[in-house]
């Protein structure tokens, strides 16, 4: 009896170690790091690192344990419900991040941006969303496995109002992030797992006698989708069309790096704008809903253009594969949470935080694989990650960025030569953040370091598609009496967002210049300034227009 009692204490506490080893690797989406820069995520990445070393102790007791009782060696080895311990864990963090969700709207907490009031762990409503949206079929699935189920013991139901409770948290907060992508990718992964759960007998049976009626109900329901679509795109019609731009342009890069660009998205993007703007054959709207953005807002042209359309293509192949097997066995919440992500990351960026990168990983290993090597492969990883020195990396990087909020603290109050130098302490371990690169520059520029200024911020250009950085530097070159290399950069600026009235006014300025005196050019760029209507009106435009007048006024 006692010997038995030993053996189920063993049995609950290798679950609970394998389900704290799963659960505290997907944690990475609690990781809030506010005192860092907006943005910044390298804190969830550290948390990785410890988390993946703490998995591993997990995953060693759990293998000493199942020795002790005498398991097969496949048994140790082998991580077995691994897709029932990443369902669960999935839950468990939704449930927390629609808590913290319901918190926000009400006031209880802080948002992570100073312009949403809800954004859960993350410091926008567009991935907090996306979140929310692929761990609600894992929970429709698990409800509906509890129904399904004749057994009727306690756990069954204790696991049915879990799950339940889990879905309306998330259903209460979903419509508040005002994300159409996030709400199409529930629609998607929660209606493939009820069709999946379906009664086929029922199923055909009602087919058969209704099938007038049901042909005439999916019509309808398209029909409803369509204008539901209508209705999602009026509902913010120039971010909707900037996505379509967005996703041109970026095609157009593809098509001038089909085997990636090495120098980023950045580059290869600004470069694609200006090309297509410098063209001039673009319609109105286009100018209107140009911008300088960060992601590409599609994963799979992001993917595309940097690692190349092969790359893109094999990584859609094997995810199609991973889908197949959880199909064939019967995992339809991993599968359904898989699409969800599949549709939020066509028009969204899920793949740049280290939370979904997790997450999709464990799912992908949750559809069958899993089962046999996700032991050794945490195992590896945690090897990889502190041999290799990344935790460190991280470290130093997050001490970084620390420094860098006092940082830009002398670089907002113009005190630029503190600034420079606290800059250049952290350049070693920022060098590839664009917005430091570009802040490190214009406070050189400021400082008259004009030389020095150009080589920070043409590194910037890598990471960076602001025009602020061609500006800069063409300033920095008209300083230096380099005039045509200034006329360049301006000109530049002007055809990544012709709508800016910016670079014009430094185009004429610098054509009023009497060593680079253009008199043709400056009317040209001075009727610009002065009749171009700009997207927000405002005092620093006014200002501007005056300086011209006054300027063509001098020259008559």
């Amino acid at each position: 009896m006692i010997r038995l009692w030993i053996y189920r204490v063993k049995d609950v506490v290798i679950v609970l170690l394998l389900f704290a080893a799963v659960c505290s690797l997907l944690g990475v989406v609690g990781v809030t790091t506010p005192e860092l820069p907006v943005g910044e995520n390298v804190g969830q990445w550290i948390w990785l690192g410890k988390s993946t070393l703490f998995s591993a102790a997990c995953i060693i007791i759990t293998c000493l344990l199942q020795l002790v009782k005498r398991d097969s060696l496949q048994k140790v080895i082998c991580f077995s419900h691994f897709s029932l311990y990443v369902s669960w864990s999935l839950v468990l963090w939704g449930s927390v991040e629609a808590v913290w969700g319901l918190r926000q709207l009400y006031g209880f907490s802080t948002s992570g941006h100073s312009l949403y009031a809800l954004t859960g762990s993350f410091f926008n409503p567009g991935p907090y969303a996306g979140y929310l949206a692929m761990v609600l079929p894992v929970c429709l699935h698990l409800y509906l496995c509890a129904c399904a189920c004749k057994k009727r013991s306690v756990c069954y139901k204790i696991e049915k109002v879990v799950v339940a409770i889990a879905g309306i948290l998330i259903l209460c907060v979903l419509p508040a992030t005002m994300s159409r992508s996030a709400w199409v990718a529930t629609a998607v992964g929660c209606v493939w797992v009820a069709y999946m759960h379906r009664d086929k007998s029922k199923w055909n049976v009602l087919w058969k006698r209704y099938k007038r009626q049901s042909v005439l109900w999916g019509m309808s329901a398209l029909f409803i989708l369509m204008l539901g679509g209508v209705g999602a795109f009026l509902l913010k019609p120039d971010s909707a069309l900037g996505r379509l731009f967005l996703w041109k342009i970026t095609c157009r890069a593809i098509v001038s790096y089909p085997s990636g660009c090495d120098k980023g998205f950045a580059f290869a993007y600004g470069e694609a704008q200006e090309d297509y703007f410098a063209q001039g054959d673009y319609a109105e709207w286009e100018e209107r809903v140009a911008g300088s953005p960060e992601y590409v807002f599609n994963e799979y042209l992001s993917l595309a253009l940097k690692e190349g359309v092969a790359v893109c293509v094999t990584v859609l192949v094997v995810i199609g594969t991973c889908l197949w097997m959880g199909a064939k066995r019967g995992r339809y919440g991993i599968c359904g949470a898989i699409l969800a992500l599949l549709v939020f990351s066509f028009s969204s960026y899920p793949m740049h935080f280290p939370a979904f990168v997790i997450a999709g990983i464990f799912l992908l290993l949750a559809c069958g694989v899993g089962d046999f090597i996700c032991k050794p492969l945490i195992l590896c990883v945690s090897l990889i990650l502190w041999m290799g020195g990344y935790t460190e990396k991280w470290k130093l990087e997050e001490d970084a960025c620390r420094k860098w909020v006092y940082a830009k603290m002398f670089y907002s109050s113009g005190a630029y030569k503190v600034a420079n130098k606290s800059y250049g302490e952290l350049y070693p371990a920022l060098k590839e953040k664009g917005v430091f690169l570009f802040e490190y520059g214009h406070s050189l520029h400021k400082s008259g370091f004009y030389d020095e200024s150009n080589k920070y911020l043409e590194e910037a250009c890598l990471y960076t598609t602001d025009p602020m950085v061609l500006n800069i530097i063409g300033k920095n070159y008209q300083e230096l009496h380099r005039y045509e290399q200034a006329e360049a950069f301006f000109l530049r600026s002007i055809h990544r967002l012709p709508g800016r009235i910016y670079p014009y006014y430094l185009l004429a300025n610098l054509y009023a210049k009497p060593e680079f005196y253009r008199p043709y050019k400056l009317k040209e760029v001075s009727d610009v300034v002065l009749t171009k209507e700009p997207k927000v009106h405002s005092t620093a435009i006014e200002e501007m227009r005056k300086e011209i007048q006054r300027i063509v006024k001098g020259l008559e």
